[in-house]
């Protein structure tokens, strides 16, 4: 398959989609993103890199990283389940009223509150947003791969509902670091800036089963599967099935206007669009994804 000139033609089709939507304005450096930027790159399992669009432009990847750092706990062993669900919310990623009626546990990894358990479980060997850094500089061949410093204090400054998250849980003895440390390390691991090129090529370990771009292995064949099948029901925040629905594939969303997606044993996809639906989810982005499972026929179903 001619991976190159069927991005090409994805571009095209969802060229009425791109701008649909607002920005996230609740972190005031996201409010100031381009809005009609488009970039979708697919890295496959052999190595190959095709892109489209703004695919090499860097973006705040936001909740996207939140994949990244379950697959690097998790890399120490699967304790983390104990402290953190593997269920969908059905609420927004950012709610309290779950955390309360059920003792401090989140539902999942991805919504604010399980995320900040995640990174929590993380420091324990380490500074969690630097252990992201070095294995996105790894698997990207980018060494220059940062954090961007407007969007960590635009953030660090917006941050109350996340505060809140994470006391809350303290307060159910959830929390191992000290909270303002955690929050710390949670605001720098959102605000890395990556392409969709880097993005796509750090996840393809998940369409590999767990093996790493130089061959060497960061998850068991089960512990890849299971981040999987927790990103196609939680992936995309209360509209899992939606997308499970459109697109048919594991993904992660970000307020930032990206998402990655895996095809298991072939691809993994990110795309690109900053405008976003009201669940959080980019509208050209969804809309692309939809596109390259149906053109392709590369749905997990």
């Amino acid at each position: 398959m001619d991976l190159a000139a069927l991005l090409d033609r994805i571009a095209d089709d969802v060229a009425p989609e791109i701008g649909r939507g607002a920005v996230a304005d609740y972190i005031p450096a996201l409010a100031r993103v381009e809005p009609r930027r488009f970039g979708m790159a697919v890295a496959e399992v052999d190595g190959g890199l095709h892109g489209v669009g703004d695919w090499r432009v860097p973006f705040s990847i936001q909740s996207m990283s939140k994949v990244f750092t379950l697959a690097l706990a998790l890399s120490h062993g699967d304790g983390l389940w104990a402290r953190v669900g593997r269920e969908p919310s059905g609420n927004p990623f950012n709610s309290l009223v779950q955390l309360e009626n059920e003792d401090g546990i989140p539902r999942n990894p991805f919504i604010n509150a399980g995320a900040l358990v995640v990174t929590d479980e993380l420091a324990h060997h380490g500074d969690a947003a630097e252990t992201l850094l070095r294995f996105f500089r790894g698997e990207s061949g980018r060494a220059d791969i940062g954090i961007d410093a407007e969007v960590a204090t635009s953030e660090a400054e917006n941050a109350d509902r996340n505060r809140a998250l994470a006391y809350f849980m303290a307060s159910y003895r959830n929390m191992r670091h000290p909270v303002p440390a955690v929050l710390d390390q949670y605001v720098r691991q959102c605000s890395i800036a990556m392409t969709c090129a880097d993005v796509a090529r750090s996840a393809v370990f998940l369409a590999r089963h767990g093996v790493r771009n130089d061959g060497t292995r960061l998850l068991g064949l089960s512990a890849a599967k299971r981040i999987n099948a927790v990103m196609l029901t939680c992936g995309t925040y209360d509209a899992a099935g939606e997308f499970a629905y459109r697109v048919g594939l594991p993904g992660k969303s970000g307020v930032g206007g990206g998402i990655v997606a895996i095809v298991p044993g072939r691809c993994a996809v990110c795309v690109w669009s900053p405008c976003l639906d009201a669940r959080g989810n980019s509208v050209a982005g969804v809309a692309a994804l939809d596109r390259f499972t149906t053109l392709t026929g590369w749905s997990i179903f």
